[in-house]
């Protein structure tokens, strides 16, 4: 299991609720160091974030997806898939991040990492990828990749090794909470399990609960 590379991204025009988006990351062949996120950029250290209302925080510090599942989306799609274009900061080789765990923790480089939340399509991920029906498609597939919160801060680089060197074994995956969020609204309360599930995110469930 391993980082296969480092993305960034900087504002670009786009027809996007913010005028303009980082989601265009671009490998990079230096370390780079990871940290908590200061305002308008990820935890990834030179990543913008533009939409901050909606994106970025420390729950969201960094993004994660498969290499492998960008070369499913990229057979399906009939498109070729570069690293970092589905706006992800760690594209990652060997780790089935569908599986992570909310409170999942992950030693990469030097930092340490800890799974929290997987990834909402919007709007902005549809008219980047120009698909049309994009945020139906992605949202039925259930592949979410993963938001990582920095626990440590390190430096990162393509090639590092990710280690997971906790598993909290509560069974709510990435792929289990986004479908709870999205498509199957039932299973909500699962989610509550998980002890380092994020307190906002919590407290939303449970409003949605009540209702």
């Amino acid at each position: 299991m391993k980082v296969m590379t480092v993305n960034v991204g900087v504002p670009r025009a786009i027809e996007a609720k913010a005028g303009a988006s980082a989601i265009d990351k671009r490998p990079v062949d230096y370390p780079v160091k990871v940290t908590a996120p200061q305002a308008g950029h990820s935890g990834v250290a030179g990543d913008h974030i533009c939409d901050v209302d909606n994106h970025g925080g420390e729950d969201q510090a960094v993004y994660a997806y498969a290499r492998e599942d960008l070369d499913r989306w990229q057979e399906q799609l009939s498109t070729p898939l570069p690293s970092g274009c589905f706006g992800e900061n760690l594209t990652t080789l060997g780790i089935d991040l569908t599986n992570a765990e909310i409170g999942e923790r992950w030693r990469v480089g030097t930092a340490e990492l800890q799974v929290t939340v997987p990834r909402i399509p919007c709007r902005t991920f549809a008219v980047w990828l120009d698909q049309q029906g994009w945020v139906k498609t992605f949202t039925n597939a259930a592949i979410p990749g993963a938001y990582l919160k920095v626990l440590t801060p390190g430096e990162i680089k393509a090639g590092d090794e990710i280690d997971v060197v906790h598993r909290p074994g509560h069974g709510v995956t990435m792929g289990l909470t986004f479908r709870a969020l999205t498509t199957e609204a039932e299973r909500l309360p699962d989610l509550l399990r998980a002890d380092d599930l994020p307190a906002d995110m919590r407290q939303r469930i449970q409003k949605r609960l009540v209702k």
